[in-house]
């Protein structure tokens, strides 16, 4: 039977990958998907030989610190590939382990689809060499990028965001603070400290002390949303007896949280943008390790990190980022945007023309789509 090998690092990709799989399957049922995601991929029937969790890594000290255990992963993937000889493999974003693995399945004759650009038009442009060679066809989730890939002369297609038709909440607001016991009188805020477990080190003792001043100023019931593929205990062992007003959630509530919440605390990435479609006002931060913000802040063309401000094009969220995100900048943003209905007000417009930008495309179906091209199968 024919097989195709996905890999997700992320617990984004996660979610894409297993959205694209269920669309793919619609065409051809017999196929069989192995490689590495997490639980939204097994629930589709992906055979899992790793975990999303073993490659969500970040920064040059943390990767570095773990490379005999992402060079263990790497080969059994390749071992794993020579067996059972793969039709193609989509590979989706974690650049740093997934254009390595490119180079290598070009040796073995897989085609490679890409799902989600590396962000080249930030930094390490160099990427687009090694993408032209090893890579057969980029799926892009921005439509700007595709000018950066035909001038290179890359393979690619914009197939939309995938956000875009997937966020959205269907529980009504009353329904969903009846279901978790909030008072609607209270001032809601939305935490997301991150999916990986080393973004919960780096950020979680900074917003506790800064949720403690919330706290003191405001009548507030936080939520903090909880990555599916994270262990709970990484996030519940820093809230304090104290703060007795933290509700702790998991994906199945997220959007809902997110969207009835007054404003949000997220860290960068893809909550960034999942907050700007659904129209909550939020602050973005982030922080990693002094030697990896350092060396890499040179290399980098922009001076944004929101996703949601370099669409944009200017500054629609404040930034927290490394030294400026401590607990006394984060109090102050947060008491800022609260108390300034024409901040909200002009975050909401953008965040409209942002959804203007992304558009209505569904991007697991155009990219099962080309998956099917990518195998020789005639389009249905």
């Amino acid at each position: 039977m024919d097989s195709i090998l996905i890999i997700a690092g992320e617990n984004s990709g996660d979610r894409y990958g297993a959205e694209l799989v269920c669309e793919f399957k619609k065409r051809n049922p017999q196929i069989e998907f192995f490689g590495i995601g997490g639980s939204h991929m097994e629930h589709e029937g992906v055979q899992l030989l790793f975990s999303v969790q073993d490659l969500a890594l970040i920064g040059i000290v943390e990767v570095l610190s773990h490379i005999p255990r992402i060079k263990k992963i790497f080969n059994s993937i390749t071992n794993e590939v020579k067996i059972r000889k793969p039709v193609a493999a989509v590979l989706i974003d974690s650049p740093d382990f997934n254009l390595r693995l490119a180079k290598k399945l070009k040796t073995l004759s897989v085609p490679v689809l890409y799902y989600i650009s590396p962000t080249v038009w930030v930094w390490r442009k160099w990427r687009l060499k090694k993408i032209k060679k090893f890579v057969q066809k980029m799926m892009l989730i921005f439509p700007f990028e595709e000018d950066i890939y035909r001038k290179h002369g890359i393979p690619a297609v914009f197939v939309g965001h995938p956000l875009v038709k997937k966020v959205d909440v269907s529980m009504a607001r009353e329904d969903f603070f009846q279901k978790h016991r909030i008072n609607s009188e209270k001032t809601i805020l939305c935490v997301l400290p991150g999916s990986r477990s080393t973004e919960i080190g780096y950020h979680m003792p900074v917003l506790i002390e800064a949720l403690k001043k919330i706290n003191q100023k405001y009548d507030v019931q936080f939520i903090i949303n909880l990555a599916k593929n994270l262990d709970k205990d990484l996030v519940l062992k820093y809230i304090p007896p104290s703060l007795n007003n933290i509700l702790a959630l998991t994906e199945e509530d997220a959007y809902a949280a997110m969207a009835y919440s007054d404003m949000a605390l997220s860290s960068c990435g893809t909550a960034n943008l999942e907050l700007a479609l659904l129209e909550t006002p939020f602050l973005a931060f982030y922080r990693l390790s002094s030697l990896t913000y350092n060396l890499g802040i040179h290399l980098m063309k922009l001076k944004k990190y929101s996703i949601v401000n370099i669409l944009a094009g200017v500054e629609v969220v404040p930034e927290l980022i490394q030294k400026k995100f401590t607990p006394d900048n984060i109090f102050k943003e947060t008491q800022d945007i609260l108390e300034s209905q024409h901040k909200q007000e002009k975050m909401i417009y953008e965040f409209k023309r942002i959804k203007g930008l992304l558009g209505e495309k569904s991007a697991p179906q155009n990219v099962a789509i080309e998956l099917a091209k990518l195998i020789g199968e005639t389009e249905q």
